[in-house]
């Protein structure tokens, strides 16, 4: 299905975790690197589907993460969760509406969605005023796929802890964040990809997190063609984990641009 854009990659935004790396007061060798794959905004990517654009994730560093990699219309957004390091940049959506003239669709788990109207209830209230506000429209999914900006994607339950989060399956692609486990019926899913995206906090074991060492088990079980690691912490030194990771296999990073689609390489 991407065969039919012309052009499709896959823009990652941010890499990093909730507080971002540096991490606020840190100087730790990874928050002190010079190295630009190690400065980590929070976790978002961009799918430019020929002329379309479909956001994952609204995180707080949207604004930036827009004007830095020049994003000038959205024709969806798609949620994994409702935590505050994926959510909290919605209200930077209203230059897309002014620029639109029009809503944008919004599409995500009702337990998301009960977060989201509960945290933004000024965006979704219905109350008139006076202020601009973001202007979007709801879309609910459960376990079947449904079509987005002329795409389908397949919703993916996966564990953060004792929560379920969703990631996206989108024609020989998925993406995967902030996961600890990833259900049978899940993996059954993902088989057959070129691009597969997982989290990998850091080595060492988090109750709502995949490790590096987690996620190549996954990577070998589930053999995607390429492998992507993201919401990486401060604790992994990019050019050090990098090293040592099999060929098909990364570390994204923010500004990465993986073309997809024609089975190119990175």
């Amino acid at each position: 299905m991407l065969d039919a854009f012309e052009h499709a990659s896959i823009l990652v935004l941010g890499s990093g975790t909730s507080v971002g790396v540096p991490m606020i007061g840190c100087r730790c060798k990874v928050c002190c690197s010079d190295d630009p794959r190690d400065k980590r905004l929070r976790p978002s990517v961009l799918l430019r589907l020929g002329e379309k654009r479909v956001l994952i994730d609204t995180a707080p560093d949207f604004r930036y993460q827009a004007l830095r990699y020049g994003i000038e219309h959205l024709d969806a957004i798609l949620y994994t969760h409702a935590h505050a390091d994926h959510i909290l940049g919605l209200d930077d959506v209203r230059p897309f509406n002014f620029m639109q003239r029009t809503e944008i669709p919004i599409y995500m788990s009702e337990g998301t969605w009960e977060t989201l109207e509960r945290t933004f209830r000024y965006v979704f209230n219905g109350v008139v005023t006076e202020s601009s506000r973001p202007r979007l429209a709801p879309h609910f999914f459960g376990d079947e796929p449904f079509v987005a900006a002329g795409m389908e994607f397949q919703p993916i339950r996966i564990s953060h802890g004792r929560g379920t989060v969703h990631g996206f399956r989108f024609g020989d692609c998925a993406y995967l964040t902030d996961h600890s486990g990833i259900p049978p019926e899940s993996l059954q899913k993902l088989h057959g990809l070129d691009v597969l995206f997982l989290d990998a906090l850091r080595n060492n074991p988090h109750p709502t997190h995949s490790t590096v060492e987690e996620s190549l088990r996954t990577v070998e079980q589930l053999r995607p063609r390429r492998a992507f690691f993201t919401h990486i912490s401060h604790d992994l030194l990019h050019a050090g984990i990098e090293a040592r990771l099999p060929d098909h296999v990364h570390l994204a990073y923010d500004g990465l641009d993986i073309p997809i689609g024609y089975g190119d390489g990175v």
